[in-house]
């Protein structure tokens, strides 16, 4: 007997899917489908991957960015098991976020092997809030950046809030991008980080032009400190949308870290109110 749970899940399901998916997606240069980072999914990723990622394409989702979790980087499948199943369902996982860590060729192989298109370090491989550090961080992130080159991977960083804090009067994200080569290490930069970090993207987009291909499109509250649905929070949606080309964006990935109820429901409702949207 099917679990009232269940009904709702598929009921939800088929009502997204209905849905025409906004038109942002189809700016010049930009892939025509939305993605989404599957940490949104952590917990049902953990239990039940492939069930997972079909109800993540039945919401019309296209593309996917993985993470690392307890049970590896692609949530207990092999790296060929993940990509073949993204294949019949119609998904392609185009990023992951992975360690600068000693596991660094296994985790480059494993990437090659799921057919990404992009390794994203989604933390510091050096701790340290000042200059120097940064410096090291970007000659660490060069020198990766030439290692995925070889196996035709594309190596890049994703943003937390932190890195917006200054060291000597210099803005320690700016060291990163000012010292890291732009045709080896390539940034993904997570709107509501920069917003939590006091900074506003489209400064960004401007200072440096093309520098940003994968973006993790994400509301986040100034108040509450969390994350929240589109249009909840203090991301300006409209405006970061109407420079997307001048950011160089290609892969647009939408990223829940809280919700409301569910990540299911917070995920349709973000497709929802990008599909309403004006700018």
């Amino acid at each position: 007997m099917t679990s009232r749970r269940n009904f709702i899940n598929k009921s939800f399901a088929i009502a997204i899917g209905s849905m025409t998916l906004p038109s942002f997606i189809r700016f010049r240069g930009v892939h025509e489908d939305l993605g989404v980072q599957l940490y949104t999914f952590r917990h049902a990723m953990l239990e039940d991957p492939k069930e997972t990622l079909s109800k993540v394409a039945e919401l019309g989702i296209k593309y996917l960015e993985s993470a690392m979790s307890d049970r590896g980087l692609y949530y207990g499948l092999t790296p060929i098991e993940m990509r073949d199943t993204c294949k019949v369902l119609g998904l392609a996982l185009k990023s992951g976020h992975v360690l600068l860590d000693s596991n660094w060729l296994n985790t480059m192989d494993q990437a090659a092997q799921a057919d990404q298109e992009y390794v994203i370090c989604s933390s510091l491989p050096t701790k340290g809030q000042y200059i120097d550090n940064y410096l090291r961080v970007a000659d660490a992130f060069n020198k990766a950046g030439e290692d995925c080159k070889k196996l035709g991977l594309k190596f890049g960083y994703h943003n937390h809030g932190y890195e917006f804090e200054t060291d000597e009067g210099q803005v320690l994200y700016d060291v990163l991008l000012e010292n890291t080569d732009p045709s080896l290490v390539y940034m993904e930069i997570d709107l509501g980080w920069v917003v939590m970090g006091g900074k506003n993207p489209i400064d960004y987009f401007k200072k440096y032009p093309g520098r940003f291909p994968l973006w993790h499109l994400k509301d986040m509250s100034l108040l509450k400190g969390v994350s929240t649905e589109l249009g909840k929070g203090d991301l300006n949606i409209s405006e970061s949308l109407r420079n997307a080309d001048l950011s160089g964006v290609k892969y647009i990935f939408l990223e829940q870290e809280e919700y409301a109820n569910n990540a299911f429901d917070s995920i349709g409702y973000n497709i929802n109110y990008l599909a309403k949207l004006s700018y």
